[in-house]
């Protein structure tokens, strides 16, 4: 399930330096028009990867996947929360107790939004495909 997340993580994982240096380091971000190309390449990473790995799965016959998808997508979350966790100890100078709670608690609230983004984008995919493939299949 976590090889799900690394493509769309990899597709983000540029701008999301901008991000971070912009929110905790007092920084300008400008390129909004990146930003918006960017989040549309997320969107079609999430579904392909989503709708390969949910095909692999019904191949095998395992029908179970409407979590799965969820997951699969989901799981770049986890490599944003784990960037976050490098941001902090590279690039940051935060020595008092209480900034580092409110960095992690903002970054783990970012991480969850990410999770439920992508997750229901795989999900979305997920079910139009699954939904398009059995509705051309014949019953006898």
């Amino acid at each position: 399930m976590l090889f799900g997340g690394i493509l769309p993580y990899g597709a983000v994982f540029v701008e999301l330096f901008f991000i971070l240096t912009s929110v905790w380091l007092n920084q300008f971000y400008y390129i909004f028009g990146f930003l918006f190309l960017v989040f549309v390449i997320l969107l079609v990473t999430c579904a392909e990867i989503t709708i390969v790995l949910c095909y692999f799965q019904l191949c095998s016959e395992d029908y179970r996947w409407w979590w799965r998808s969820y997951l699969n997508s989901g799981a770049s979350a986890l490599y944003l929360y784990l960037y976050a966790i490098f941001y902090f100890c590279t690039k940051l100078e935060i020595t008092k107790l209480v900034s580092g709670i409110l960095y992690f608690g903002y970054m783990s609230i970012i991480a969850y939004a990410f999770f439920i983004l992508t997750g229901t984008i795989g999900f979305c995919a997920c079910f139009w495909f699954v939904r398009k493939i059995y509705s051309s299949v014949k019953i006898d």
